[in-house]
């Protein structure tokens, strides 16, 4: 469809502004205030529809009120507006929190009746539904239930009575209690762990002021150990937590408290103690991590804890420890792109190049970090996918009279961006391809880039990357990024994980606009500049959001050896930080990527760099090699940011278009 017509279709579902917008607009902002303050009143007044797309958000926030007073609850409305709004995220969310009420309440027949309608429930739901079975005599919800025993930290207090039952009826043993009881103190959860220690044995239940200590001051704890702590196991129990927990913040003072304790525990607890050190001393990409996880043996490990072993091993260039490492993760694991790229870089180090073939074809022709690097080792470099073929002017219809559209389109005009999010994600479920490239340019031409990107991301076989990766304000960008002599494709690349191109954009710990840079951040750089008057409202601008922006990334690039991995990587996280995470020798650049400490800037960095290959792509006609952009980090040091502190301009943000 011409740009022309796509235009004006714009402009007649946009109607420029709330204040130019539709005329019911203000019954729904109005209805919104009077839900915010509990006026149950004036939020009948502004409930009855007038034929505005949000007609359904005033009824709902008065059923959803309904459903949260105590007293009888009247099932009539509420199922009145499932049915008449059936399959929209409305629904979806007023069927949830009915749920949560009937299950406090104990009417188990009709939760169990009204579950299966759950498309997408969340875990203390989950567990209600669990309770009815049980409260109706289903057997087999202890064998749905029994995961959970081993894959819950943060307990739902829904999913309490459910693992009591596991407990009550013998379907987890006193080993696996501990287990649990470990799990919880590990993650400081110690409210959790006393009461699940509670649930033990009478002759192995810890008392709860001395497992409290061995969490809370394990140092101390484990200085003060009676010589026969061992006799008891509840007294190793909790000698093996405060190691775990000491080698949070101390892994070599663990270990040395390890090597006096070691000859009274078993060898599986050995194994433990010293899984539990070594994945602590990987995050601090500690040099000993990689034998003391060889030490540790096959002791059973978290996911986490399971990554840290070959992150290890990678750090030490230690390629059977690879191959070792990612063989044994569980089988979900061992599947993530991640770990089928490293097995295979394993097998081609250990001389098995046609097994190290067949893990690369496993993840190849995807436009990931893992992606385009197994491509580059099958010899072919990432290509733009064929563009998908021309919306028909039906399909563009059928975008725009979606409801879900048009709601999700309301709510961006009344400035109610996350209830716009919700509305837009929950719409583009199971699109087909046609579909979500329709919604996606709908999106563009109204200027809502982050859900043009959400709705572009999601195709499986007709894709336009100049919607996934969308280039707008380029007038803006592309100046600053030349001044500043630094690659687009990249500036473009960081942009897109930043802030998704939204201007308004604002991290939890208060990064903002395009280039989500912090205050001090902008303050600082307008000061090496010479900018006089500096003021946090600059950051609000996109044409100063971005000089600064730009400015910042140049520094940071010369002052971290012009090297683009180090450079983004203390664009999230601090200069200093990217500079601690080098290696007392050259490293692999990818290898520096998949060893970072920080779970939010490892893969921050994969994505600005798989970001800024697809993006050169797209602007350039050619994109160049991830594997030589990643190139080699040096060990040495150098750039003087003493006048910056952490966090970075984008510390904090999460993904806009997730």
């Amino acid at each position: 469809m011409k740009n022309s017509v796509w235009a004006v279709l714009a402009a007649f579902l946009w109607m420029a502004s709330p204040a130019g917008g539709d005329p019911g607009d203000e019954r729904i902002l109005l209805a919104k205030d009077a839900a915010r303050s509990g006026d149950r009143n004036r939020l009948a007044l502004y409930a009855p529809p007038t034929g505005h797309p949000l007609d359904p958000y005033p009824e709902y926030w008065a059923l959803s009120a309904h459903v949260a007073r105590p007293g009888d609850l009247n099932p009539l409305p509420i199922l009145d507006f499932l049915e008449r709004q059936r399959g929209s995220l409305l629904a979806e969310r007023l069927r949830g929190e009915w749920l949560r009420a009937l299950g406090k309440r104990g009417e188990w027949d009709t939760l169990a009746a009204e579950f299966p309608a759950m498309e997408q429930p969340e875990q203390d739901v989950k567990c209600y539904h669990l309770q009815a079975r049980l409260g109706l005599g289903d057997a087999a919800a202890l064998d749905d239930a029994r995961p959970l025993w081993f894959s819950l930290v943060d307990t739902p207090e829904s999913c309490i009575p459910v693992l009591q039952a596991l407990v009550r009826e013998a379907r987890v043993s006193p080993d696996e209690t501990w287990s649990r009881v470990r799990r919880l103190m590990e993650a400081k959860r110690f409210a959790g762990a006393r009461a699940v220690a509670a649930w033990l044995p009478a002759d192995q239940q810890p008392a709860s002021i001395e497992l409290e200590r061995a969490g809370q001051t394990p140092s101390t704890y484990l200085d003060r150990l009676p010589v026969s702590f061992a006799a008891q196991r509840q007294g190793r129990e909790l000698a093996l937590i405060a190691l775990a927990r000491l080698s949070r913040d101390d892994p070599m003072g663990a270990y040395t408290r390890y090597l006096g304790l070691n000859e009274r525990f078993s060898a599986a607890e050995r194994s433990y103690a010293l899984g539990q050190i070594a994945w602590q001393a990987a995050t601090r990409l500690m040099p000993d991590a990689n034998p003391w996880f060889k030490a540790a043996g096959d002791t059973p490990m978290s996911e986490e804890q399971a990554a840290w072993r070959v992150r290890a091993a990678l750090r030490a260039g230690d390629w059977r420890g690879v191959k070792a490492g990612v063989e044994a993760m569980p089988a979900e694991q061992r599947k993530l792109p991640d770990w089928t790229y490293w097995l295979g870089r394993a097998q081609m180090a250990l001389g098995n190049r046609d097994a190290s073939r067949l893990e690369f074809e496993r993840i190849a022709g995807h436009p990931t970090f893992y992606g385009i690097l197994a491509d580059e080792e099958l010899g072919r470099g990432f290509t733009l996918p064929k563009k998908a073929r021309a919306l028909s002017a039906d399909e563009a219809e059928q975008v725009r009279q979606t409801p879900g559209v048009q709601r999700a389109l309301a709510l961006f005009r009344l400035e109610m961006r996350t209830e716009g999010a919700r509305e837009w994600n929950w719409t583009m479920r199971n699109r087909d391809d046609r579909f979500l490239i329709g919604a996606a340019q709908l999106a563009q031409q109204l200027g809502i880039y982050d859900r043009a990107i959400n709705a572009a991301d999601r195709t499986k076989s007709e894709h336009d990357y100049s919607l996934r990766y969308l280039a707008p304000y380029r007038e803006r960008i592309e100046p600053n990024a030349r001044n500043q002599s630094l690659d687009p494709g990249w500036v473009y690349g960081l942009m897109r994980q930043e802030s998704r191109f939204v201007t308004a954009a604002r991290s939890s710990v208060g990064a903002q606009g395009l280039m989500q840079i912090m205050p001090a951040t902008g303050q600082w750089v307008a000061g090496k500049l010479g900018m006089k008057g500096y003021h946090i409202g600059w950051l609000r601008d996109p044409d100063t959001n971005v000089m600064l922006g730009t400015t910042y990334m140049r520094m940071v690039l010369e002052g971290l050896d012009n090297h683009p991995v180090l450079a983004s990587a203390a664009y999230n996280a601090g200069p200093g930080r990217a500079r601690k995470w080098k290696d007392a020798r050259p490293l692999e650049g990818a290898i520096y990527a998949e060893t970072i400490p920080f779970g939010e800037t490892r893969d921050y960095v994969k994505k600005v760099m798989a970001n800024s290959v697809i993006y050169a792509a797209l602007l350039d006609g050619k994109a160049p090699s991830l594997k030589g952009r990643l190139g080699t980090i040096a060990p040495s040091a150098g750039g003087d940011f003493s006048g910056l502190g952490s966090p970075a301009p984008g510390a904090g943000l999460e993904p806009a278009a997730e």
